[in-house]
């Protein structure tokens, strides 16, 4: 469309100018013509009237012409590419001005249809003399870059290699199918620690102080087995065992003997009753593996199951946790309290408050027991438990702390301090009824 549209143009002003001219000839002629009309020889008129006749002639052929040019159908194929010049970065080709310069090939028809390479150069024509600022490029240029793919002469064999059947492959269903298991939740969870303390202390005999050398060992074990269905009901476990072994040069009578020894069982059954409060029934159970002596004495002052404590709490318990988890553990309060006390050694009931000829002693009252753990740090922590019992007539306190410094995953430090009261016992007349016992060892730890 774009050719014709130029052409058609071109032609169009180029009539009219000739048009224009013959136009103003034939004023010229007839206002002549009108000066002399009264001279005029029939003759003359007669040449008039031949001239306007030949241009109207004329005229009809050069509109013959120009329809035949415009009017004429032009030959084009689907996905021609000879219009590609059209639409490409504008170039300059030699080809339009050399059919410039050919008068035979500036019209040329092929059987009354216009060339299209002809009239795509004519156009590339206009343009360069128009705008010769958008020309970007030149066919000499072009010729020099060469084409973008150089044609193998050489042909291409294809390797192929048929078969008379092709095994069909497996229909893979769309959707794999899922294994699906359920497991029944757990609601227990278990833990522990274990560790092996040692302690030493050597003194010469010849010490100007004096003193006497002593080494000794404890051993403890903590399980704990407890029981969470994160809706009302718990159930916790702990079992806390101890024995520890010393031996001096001073002590004549006994080659070794426990200086730490313990077996005590605490079980605790809570029904949920507020978010951290629970009513709950706590059981306590405690005594030793072996004899409890003293240096250079013969006098046996307790032994497995003399003395044998249980102790039955109701009442109610608040867990405690922290947002870091840094402290956590129970208060325990239990209003009403039944405490059982056995002793096996009946020589030994009298100095477990057993009156007459009994090896037990039954009474009612009130009990607490607090048991925390504090983090203090990644290689402090600190565990105490403050029990107390109290009949209304003697009052029974007993706190445990144990100050753990880990060295390494394996080794740590231990530093027990255990002070005790009991008005239950004969008074001493410097403690009256407390009672204390410390110790600190090193040795190895592990936790699960």
């Amino acid at each position: 469309m774009l050719i014709f549209a130029t052409m058609n143009h071109f032609f169009n002003h180029t009539l009219r100018l000739w048009a224009l001219f013959l136009l103003m000839a034939v004023q010229a002629t007839s206002v002549s013509a009108a000066r002399r009309n009264q001279v005029k020889q029939p003759k003359q008129q007669q040449q008039e009237a031949d001239s306007v006749r030949l241009w109207r002639v004329y005229m009809d052929s050069l509109q013959q012409v120009h329809d035949s040019i415009f009017n004429a159908p032009v030959a084009v194929q689907p996905h021609d590419t000879r219009f590609y010049r059209l639409f490409a970065p504008l170039t300059f080709y030699h080809q339009p001005m050399a059919n410039l310069l050919d008068l035979e090939d500036s019209l040329q028809l092929y059987n009354g249809v216009a060339s299209v390479d002809s009239e795509v150069e004519n156009t590339l024509f206009h343009v360069y003399l128009q705008r010769p600022d958008l020309v970007c490029n030149n066919e000499t240029q072009l010729r020099k870059s060469g084409a973008l793919v150089k044609s193998s002469e050489k042909p291409i064999k294809q390797k192929m290699k048929l078969t008379e059947h092709t095994a069909t492959l497996p229909e893979e269903p769309s959707v794999a199918p899922v294994g699906l298991v359920i497991t029944k939740p757990n609601f227990w969870s278990f833990s522990g620690d274990q560790s092996l303390q040692f302690m030493q202390n050597f003194v010469s005999d010849n010490w100007y102080k004096g003193g006497e050398s002593n080494y000794s060992m404890v051993g403890s074990v903590t399980l704990n087995a407890n029981y969470n269905n994160k809706q009302k009901l718990k159930f916790d476990n702990k079992l806390e065992l101890k024995l520890g072994f010393q031996t001096s040069r001073g002590d004549t009578v006994h080659k070794f003997k426990t200086n730490n020894d313990l077996i005590r069982y605490t079980g605790k059954i809570g029904v949920q009753a507020a978010k951290r409060w629970y009513y709950s029934l706590q059981m306590l159970a405690y005594t030793q593996f072996t004899q409890g002596l003293k240096s250079n004495d013969h006098y046996v002052y307790s032994d497995f199951m003399s003395p044998f404590n249980l102790n039955f709490g109701i009442g109610m318990e608040y867990s405690v946790q922290t947002k870091s988890n840094k402290l956590s553990g129970s208060v325990n309060l239990s209003l009403l309290s039944f405490n059982f006390r056995y002793v096996d050694r009946k020589e030994l009931a009298p100095r477990y408050s057993i009156k007459g000829n009994h090896r037990t002693r039954e009474d009612f009252g009130s009990q607490v027991t607090v048991d925390l753990n504090w983090k203090v740090s990644n290689n402090v922590n600190w565990r105490t438990r403050f029990y107390t019992y109290t009949t209304y007539e003697n009052v029974l306190m007993e706190w445990e702390n144990t100050i753990s410094l880990t060295v390494s995953k394996y080794i740590s430090a231990n530093i027990f301090l255990y002070p005790r009261f009991d008005d239950s016992t004969a008074r001493d007349e410097k403690l009256d009824y407390l009672q204390f016992k410390e110790y600190s060892a090193l040795g190895f730890s592990y936790a699960f």
